[in-house]
């Protein structure tokens, strides 16, 4: 069976000089392989087929029977990497937290140790009959966070 690590090098070594970063990489029984790739600016399916046929070159060698996807993260999936925080910047995000609670905002800001969303959420002051938005921003550090992923809105 092919090794997740033996493509990870594989892939790692082929994006080395370019914009491109690995998202995921799985090797699954029956040697089915999936390359995640994207980049800041996002992937396009000419540089998914251009990966996906250099990778093939290489394992082709090996003579090992194979099946190979190389794409894009897609929307739905939960960031995986730090480069899909950077990436997303700007937009609207919901963060699931370790402990269960759910918050949704726009991502801000992020460095090594946390990343920052902007909240909005109802507050009725006292005497109001109205309630007003407040805006606030949260820092959550990433090993509080389960899950990140981008809100579509329609």
């Amino acid at each position: 069976m092919i090794q997740n690590n033996h493509i990870t090098e594989i892939v790692t070594n082929l994006i080395d000089r370019t914009d491109l970063f690995i998202v995921d990489i799985s090797v699954k029984p029956g040697n089915k392989i999936t390359i995640l790739a994207d980049s800041i600016q996002g992937i396009t399916i000419d540089e998914c087929a251009a990966l996906s046929r250099s990778v093939d070159s290489i394992l082709t060698q090996n003579k090992d029977d194979f099946e190979l996807e190389v794409s894009s993260p897609g929307l739905t999936l939960p960031f995986k990497v730090k480069q899909q925080y950077y990436k997303n910047l700007g937009r609207d995000v919901e963060v699931l937290l370790n402990n269960g609670q759910k918050f949704e905002g726009k991502l801000l800001s992020l460095n090594d140790d946390f990343f920052t969303v902007e909240l909005q959420r109802k507050h009725k002051p006292e005497g109001k009959k109205k309630p007003e938005i407040i805006i606030e921003k949260q820092n959550y550090k990433f090993d509080e966070v389960k899950s990140t992923k981008i809100v579509i809105n329609f």
